[in-house]
């Protein structure tokens, strides 16, 4: 196994809306994600990745929705393609192990569905459940077990 990607960022979302960049090594816990994240203990999406090339590519599309303006993911994610990995795939990231629960992010309508629907985030955000807690932080590897 080698790294194949790095973490490029982590978010904690502190409620709808409204999110902090973390500078320092985030805590994620075993069945509940980020440690103070408004998102945490969800079943199947405890924590939410997007590639750092998706969100540029989003940013570009400049399509202005429900998704897009509430979209807060936890982890950015550089040199690796998570959306691509089958469903129940594990990844190491930082101290964690993840496993990918979901592929995409439903949609709820908005200019860039009423153009051509093919919106970034109902295909490239990825969501996992943390198997194995740990501190992640920027620059982190990220490692597909095989």
């Amino acid at each position: 196994m080698r790294p194949v990607g790095k973490v490029a960022a982590i978010y904690q979302s502190v409620k709808k809306g409204q999110r902090i960049h973390l500078d320092q090594p985030a805590q994620f816990i075993e069945g509940f994600g980020l440690e103070g994240d408004s998102h945490g203990g969800r079943d199947k999406r405890q924590v939410c990745l997007i590639g750092r090339d998706s969100k540029k590519r989003l940013a570009e599309m400049n399509g202005v929705g429900l998704c897009t303006d509430r979209f807060n993911e936890n982890i950015t994610t550089t040199d690796i393609k998570l959306f691509k990995l089958p469903l129940g795939s594990r990844v190491k990231i930082g101290e964690t192990l993840q496993e990918i629960t979901q592929i995409g992010k439903k949609c709820f309508g908005c200019e860039i569905a009423d153009q051509d629907g093919k919106c970034i985030l109902t295909n490239e955000v990825v969501f996992t459940a943390v198997i194995e807690g740990g501190y992640i932080k920027e620059g982190d590897p990220i490692t597909v077990i095989e």
